[in-house]
């Protein structure tokens, strides 16, 4: 039986086969992903270390800012040149999924990105993943339908990972500015994932899409490192030194094109829950990264960069947040998707 007369024949079986194949290789895809997500984490914190050599009283708002802006600018620039045929398509949709994401991502990077100079890797990268809690309970509220019970208990799972993560001050109820910044920017990051998962998102062009993402990312970062600007020649100074440099650039092709180029090719595939139940994969890898490869960037460009050690609070805080993301894989996916096609 040739495939056309199988597909006439059954006309169910074919398009169902080729939907579960898609669907594997989009979660293959999006796990691949956290690999290279994650790494980001001790090269963004190498980057500032190395620039701290040539600028010890810059602000770590310029120092963050600078460096989303090389990454997003020069992932622009190369999108753009590999797409240039196709721009002239760009559709007014595409347009504003672009936009919408890059304001989103943007300010979640820029908060991020400040936010882990001011704490440890791996427990901004568990911060970071509180979005698998937000995204159900966003589709719950949308859908005017109460919580489940697996929401409910991760919500609290979350919130007591937070704690202990962020090392609060039940004396004087205060939170690091790390740690505070990163569960801020875990907002947006919900934001950028939900927009993503909209169903009349399904058949935008990824690379049109992904070239105005960044270029929105590197506009907002651009009007958010000129306040902090004290000397022009800050901005080459903060690029010197090549870790700094092979970090940026590692940063740039391995932590930026390559994987939201996948996120914004594949995600459409999944439901929004489920891709941040893939997400949360991200702070484990992180913290095994950040076990050995501090020390060995330190070493290259000649400063202190100690590696990090496994502590009760990285164990008991990121294994809460970790169960509380697995738990949310007994909720049904299909209902919430559709909610979020309406957002």
């Amino acid at each position: 039986m040739s495939p056309d007369t199988e597909t006439v024949a059954f006309p169910n079986v074919v398009p169902a086969a080729r939907e579960k194949s898609l669907h594997r290789r989009a979660t293959l895809m999006l796990f691949l992903a956290t690999v290279f997500w994650s790494i980001s984490f001790p090269l963004a914190k190498a980057v500032e270390a190395g620039q701290r050599l040539v600028l010890p009283e810059a602000s770590t708002w310029f120092l963050a800012a600078i460096c989303v802006v090389f990454r997003f600018g020069i992932a622009a620039l190369v999108l753009t040149v590999l797409n240039a045929r196709t721009l002239r398509d760009l559709t007014r949709g595409e347009l504003g999924q672009g936009i919408g994401l890059g304001a989103f991502a943007g300010t979640a990077i820029l908060l991020q990105n400040d936010g882990l100079l001011h704490t440890s890797a791996s427990t901004s990268a568990f911060l970071t993943s509180c979005y698998c809690v937000l995204i159900p309970l966003f589709i719950a509220l949308r859908v005017r339908r109460l919580p489940g019970i697996p929401i409910l208990v991760s919500c609290a799972l979350v919130m007591a990972g937070m704690i202990v993560l962020s090392g609060f001050n039940w004396h004087t109820f205060r939170l690091g500015r790390g740690e505070f910044e990163t569960m801020v920017c875990s907002i947006f990051f919900t934001g950028q994932i939900l927009l993503l998962g909209r169903e009349s998102a399904r058949n935008y062009h990824a690379g049109r899409v992904t070239i105005v993402m960044f270029a929105t990312i590197a506009c907002i970062s651009v009007v958010a490192i000129l306040p902090s600007v004290e000397h022009v020649n800050d901005l080459a100074l903060a690029l010197q030194g090549p870790v700094v440099m092979g970090s940026l650039l590692i940063l740039t092709f391995a932590c930026t094109l390559l994987t939201f180029g996948l996120m914004n090719k594949w995600q459409k595939h999944l439901s929004a829950t489920e891709a941040g139940l893939i997400y949360c994969v991200e702070p484990v890898w992180t913290s095994l990264f950040a076990l050995f490869l501090p020390g060995w960037l330190g070493a290259l460009g000649g400063f202190s960069y100690p590696n990090e050690k496994v502590t009760s609070a990285m164990l008991i805080g990121g294994g809460l947040i970790t169960v509380a993301n697995v738990l949310l894989q007994t909720l049904p996916q299909s209902r919430p998707a559709k909610a979020v096609a309406e957002v």
